[in-house]
């Protein structure tokens, strides 16, 4: 293929990358049965892009296990000879899901390493995110003498972006960034009158601020969100559509619209309001990028097609949409049976949640809460899980007073878990359960336990986060006084002079919008060491 590189969208986040001497597939996904428990679907529809040649490519990379971004199914069907990609995390997770497939050629790159992928100067390097409790990276291509900037799902730092642009030795000539959210919560969570609608839009903004920022530092030739929305077509979740992605033209305060999966088209227009010098575009599943040109060849499938489209029309085409997929979705439900109407999910939920009790006793100290499980469906019942903060106790009997968080799952679905066969955030990313916590605090200390269930991981945050270093201070402004703080987030160490913001004396970071209180340094919405401050604060 002359010219180029070109950069056709998969649809979601994947990309093929080519020119006429490489071809590269990031982060594909087309899977029939979708992802987390066939919740999650594409949107729109990115079947048609799959065809026989697809797969006639040099290499693939995979930036992090989210099966939105890890399809299985294609890795196993690739050429033997193909390699996949992957950063290298604490946990070997990710490369055992990919040779559990039978394909063996599976490349580990530690974070910067260049992996080459021709004769002609053309390579690929990872950029993970700084704190180890997340297992995401952005990948960085040089491919023909141009850059492609490929962020996944990473909140990757201003530091690391103009490092990016100085192992290419020129700046980035297309931006993929991800401007959608991929989360549980709110979406599950049972909150009263407008509580709900008051956190999307803190989240919605937070995510479109972060990433403002981010694309104005590096500029780059084109900037693409991508993603987002999903879809969800299993009759169980199909009204997740409506409330999720909202019509709305992007340009508020608010980001426009409603919920936490913003559609491309209302990305776009929030970075065309913010970024008007900045070139910024969407892409639909087969429309093609040249980044020699700037030119886009829209695919033809999608003549007629609107993200914008008024309620009932894209009604109509989710409704089609979940027809064709409905034989794969039931496929799913029948892999996951109701269990026995006896004890086995109880007593394999106890040695599940027991195990997990030996993994780290840092985590069991930080997390230090009781979460109630009401276990609906033949086997199951309320069961308590007293985690920490000096030991794990299972308690069958659900006899605990006060309990912390109560998730309301079935035991078909729970029952994947705790045998092993699916990992928790699968569980959680398929919005099948609801949840309400007392306090409404996050605790990413539970969350992190149950979603990397490894040792190694574990103890690569419990050692980031001791060898955290102090004293490092920065002013932030709050109305008539500045207040000195310490420059790295305490949660995740973004560096809170990029990404901190201050209103009515709560600085919030945009990385994963943790709250700290200005005068106390406490955290207000989540279990997080408190933010450093000195005490003493001058006038402005």
């Amino acid at each position: 293929m002359p010219g180029g590189p070109y950069v056709t969208s998969l649809g979601h986040a994947g990309l093929r990358i080519e020119n006429d001497h490489v071809r590269v597939l990031a982060d594909p996904w087309f899977a029939e049965r979708g992802a987390f428990l066939a919740s999650w679907f594409p949107f729109p529809d990115n079947s048609h892009v799959r065809t026989p040649s697809l797969q006639d490519v040099d290499v693939v990379s995979i930036s992090h296990e989210h099966l939105d971004h890890l399809d299985l199914d294609l890795v196993a069907a690739l050429p033997e000879h193909v390699p996949v990609v992957v950063p290298r995390y604490p946990s070997t997770i990710l490369e055992r899901r990919l040779r559990g497939t039978g394909h063996e050629r599976v490349v580990v790159l530690d974070a910067w390493e260049r992996y080459p992928l021709s004769d002609h100067e053309d390579w690929m390097t990872v950029i993970p995110e700084v704190c180890p409790m997340t297992h995401d990276a952005a990948v960085l291509f040089h491919v023909g003498g141009r850059v492609v900037l490929h962020c996944n799902d990473a909140r990757i730092s201003l530091a690391q972006v103009r490092r990016a642009m100085v192992e290419t030795g020129r700046g980035v000539d297309f931006m993929a960034v991800q401007m959608s959210g991929a989360s549980w919560h709110p979406v599950v969570y049972e909150y009263e009158g407008g509580d709900r609608a008051r956190i999307e839009e803190v989240k919605r903004v937070g995510k479109f601020k972060a990433v403002t920022r981010l694309v104005r530092s590096v500029a780059p030739g084109m900037v693409v969100p991508y993603a987002g929305p999903p879809c969800f077509l299993d009759d169980d979740l199909f009204e997740h559509n409506p409330r999720l992605h909202t019509p709305g033209d992007g340009t508020g305060p608010d980001g426009g619209g409603e919920g936490i999966f913003p559609g491309q088209d209302q990305a776009v227009a929030w970075l065309r309001d913010r970024l008007p010098d900045q070139p910024s575009t969407y892409l639909l599943p087969g429309d093609v990028y040249d980044a020699a040109t700037g030119q886009v060849s829209r695919d033809p499938q999608w003549t007629g097609f609107r993200l914008d489209a008024p309620p009932t029309e894209r009604r109509a085409y989710l409704e089609a949409y979940a027809a064709r997929r409905r034989g794969a979705i039931q496929e799913v439900w029948r892999n996951h049976p109701v269990p026995a109407d006896d004890d086995t999910l109880a007593q394999d939920f106890r040695r599940h949640f027991e195990h997990l009790g030996r993994l780290s006793s840092y985590f069991l100290a930080r997390a230090g809460l009781t979460v109630r499980f009401e276990v609906l469906g033949p086997g199951g019942g309320t069961w308590d899980a007293h985690i920490g903060p000096d030991r794990m106790e299972v308690d069958l009997d659900g006899t605990a007073q006060t309990v912390d968080y109560r998730i309301r799952v079935e035991g078909r679905w729970l029952a994947g878990v705790v045998a092993g066969r699916i990992r928790w955030e699968e569980l959680l990313l398929s919005l099948r359960f609801s949840a309400r916590r007392e306090p409404d605090l996050y605790n990413d200390y539970l969350v992190g336990l149950l979603k990397h269930a490894d040792l190694e991981a574990l103890r690569a945050i419990e050692a980031y986060e001791l060898r955290r270093s102090h004293g490092d201070l920065i002013t932030v402004r709050d109305g008539d006084r500045a207040v000195r703080i310490g420059r790295y987030c305490p949660h995740g160490t973004e560096d809170l002079s990029e990404t901190g913001v201050v209103r009515d004396g709560v600085l919030r970071c945009l990385g994963h919008n943790f709250e700290f209180d200005l005068t106390t340094g406490e955290c207000l919405n989540a279990r997080c060491d408190p933010l450093e401050i000195e005490r003493a604060t001058v006038p402005v």
